[in-house]
């Protein structure tokens, strides 16, 4: 299979688990503990149909919309994620350069493998700059001056994370970083060699936005030492309180779940929220990020932006988000795939083909822009 012969989520993925090592596409592929959130969320759309009307003139569509003071021309925005690459030599640089073609938004994590500084002089698409709270509050203060002198204009804390998930399928493997792989991991890299080979030929792997706290080049610091070690479970609302009032701007909190927890950012300042299980990927058996938009949408919708992502794999499954009150929904593993397959190409690709998506299925909905979305529009089974 070739880039040209991918047209949907399936076929990228596809195309990643042929080029990629096992324990690397794993990583992105795999979820927490038995993975059932991670299939729910998904699963979740299914119960949802959309109705469709006709005859409603839909010669022209305009698919923008803003959030969090950012114009975007598309509703699909690139969530951040880490380690970029790690899948692919271009990393964040390919997703911001994509992201940019389709004048939409993209994240650069914590665990990014270009500085915000590069990223930032690389594209003027609005820029999200994705943090974990540290039990050192001296960092946390450096990271988000950092990010103010970068230009970066909205600031979003991932809730979620206070510790790693459980993810099995690493465990075997032993993927971590630096690698420690097991004997079977280490097969899988030698069955696909030229991952290898590009990895050697690039830039040495690191992380600009940790490099000074965080000693990847030392065999006793990981990944997972950095979750456990760095990351502070203590973390509380009144400590994000501080953080929302240091940064005085646009802040979002990723990995929202329940109508307390969001009636609670609107409370504290937060301009933004993410309704996020992080793709399943930390604690497995929660609800899907879908089944719990709509009550979370009814209490606070018109008070705070409502983002949403875990799931998402087709433009239907982004006009459902948006139908019931979110205002962008944010794809990961979605962009991902294509990544890791091909580089800016990849990702510019399925850009692309979502763009296309939702065009069509805008027509066949009947809906001439975002704004003309509504639970109208849909009836669940």
């Amino acid at each position: 299979m070739r880039l040209n012969q991918c047209y949907n989520f399936q076929d990228f993925r596809k195309l990643a688990k042929h080029r990629l090592p096992g324990p690397i596409f794993n990583y992105i592929d795999g979820g927490a503990d038995d993975e059932t959130t991670h299939r729910r969320n998904t699963e979740s759309f299914e119960g949802c149909d959309l109705l469709p009307s006709v005859l409603t003139g839909v010669k022209d569509i305009d698919l923008s919309t803003t959030v969090m003071g950012q114009k975007l021309d598309t509703p699909v925005y690139c969530s951040p994620t880490a380690l970029q690459r790690l899948f692919h030599h271009q990393g964040e640089r390919a997703v911001a350069k994509a992201a940019e073609k389709f004048g939409t938004m993209f994240g650069v994590s914590s665990l990014g493998t270009v500085s915000l500084e590069e990223i930032a002089k690389l594209v003027d698409t609005p820029q999200v700059y994705q943090f974990y709270f540290h039990k050192d509050r001296g960092l946390n203060t450096a990271m988000m001056q950092r990010a103010k002198a970068a230009g970066v204009k909205v600031m979003m804390l991932t809730v979620d994370s206070i510790t790693g998930g459980n993810r099995e399928r690493d465990l075997r493997t032993g993927f971590s970083i630096p690698f420690r792989l097991t004997l079977g991991g280490m097969m899988q890299f030698a069955m696909k060699p030229m991952w290898g080979i590009n990895y050697l030929l690039h830039e040495s792997f690191s992380l600009p936005q940790l490099d000074a706290h965080l000693d990847m080049g030392n065999s006793s610091s990981s990944i997972g030492d950095y979750f456990t070690n760095m990351l502070d479970p203590s973390m509380n609302w009144q400590d994000v309180e501080d953080m929302v009032k240091y940064w005085d701007g646009e802040f979002c909190l990723k990995g929202i779940m329940t109508v307390e927890d969001a009636k609670k950012a609107v409370d504290i300042g937060c301009t933004g929220i993410v309704i996020s299980n992080h793709g399943g990927r930390q604690l497995d058996g929660s609800r899907s990020s879908f089944d719990q938009l709509a009550e979370i949408v009814d209490a606070v919708g018109d008070k705070i932006d409502i983002l949403f992502d875990s799931g998402v794999q087709r433009g239907t499954h982004v006009l459902k988000a948006l139908s019931l009150g979110a205002k962008a929904v944010g794809v990961g593993r979605m962009y991902l795939y294509p990544l890791a397959a091909a580089g800016q190409q990849g990702v510019e690709r399925m850009l692309g083909l979502m763009h296309e998506e939702l065009i069509r299925d805008m027509r066949l909905m009947g809906c001439k822009s975002i704004e003309q979305l509504s639970r109208e529009n849909l009836r669940f089974r």
